[in-house]
């Protein structure tokens, strides 16, 4: 790694834009000593074949789309759980991602599953305080906030009588 030190870690797509898997080029980079963070997975499948191509001595992460998966209205947790499993039982130096969470229960989803990382953006980040809040006190501030905008845009309704 030379004057990167170990904490510098080189993003490989799982795939190239055809489609083609990028393990030949992923088991080469690995057994050169380059820590990988591998991204762009979306199936348990693709999380194998990306374990079985890494050094076991050098560290990796994989990177596994959950928000993605979910956009396709499959739900994430059964791959990201067995993506988990299968990188503890390898044995390898490797963590898990999940990416691009769409909300922020997928921070308390991949807490309770054990993941080890996940990308938060700004938008979650501001949304942290919300965890544990009253459901009850939740609603009545949402009926407020109806209330300011439709304040707010001073549009006015205008109830005429029926003609029937």
């Amino acid at each position: 790694i030379g004057s990167w030190g170990g904490n510098v870690y080189v993003k490989v797509p799982v795939s190239d834009t055809k489609g083609k898997s990028l393990a030949p080029l992923i088991k080469r980079l690995s057994d050169e000593g380059i820590s990988l963070n591998v991204t762009a997975l979306m199936t348990v499948g693709q999380v194998k074949e990306v374990l079985s191509n890494l050094n076991s001595d050098i560290p990796a992460i994989i990177s596994v789309f959950a928000g993605r998966i979910a956009d396709t209205g499959i739900d994430p947790l059964p791959v990201m759980r067995e993506s988990l499993d299968l990188i503890k039982k390898s044995g390898k130096k490797v963590e898990l991602l999940w990416a691009s969470p769409r909300e922020l229960l997928n921070l308390i989803q991949a807490d309770e599953m054990g993941c080890h990382i996940i990308t938060i953006d700004g938008g979650l980040l501001n949304k942290l305080g919300l965890i544990g809040k009253d459901l009850m006190e939740y609603s009545r501030e949402t009926v407020e906030m109806f209330c300011r905008d439709a304040q707010a845009s001073e549009f006015k309704i205008r109830i005429l009588e029926s003609v029937y």
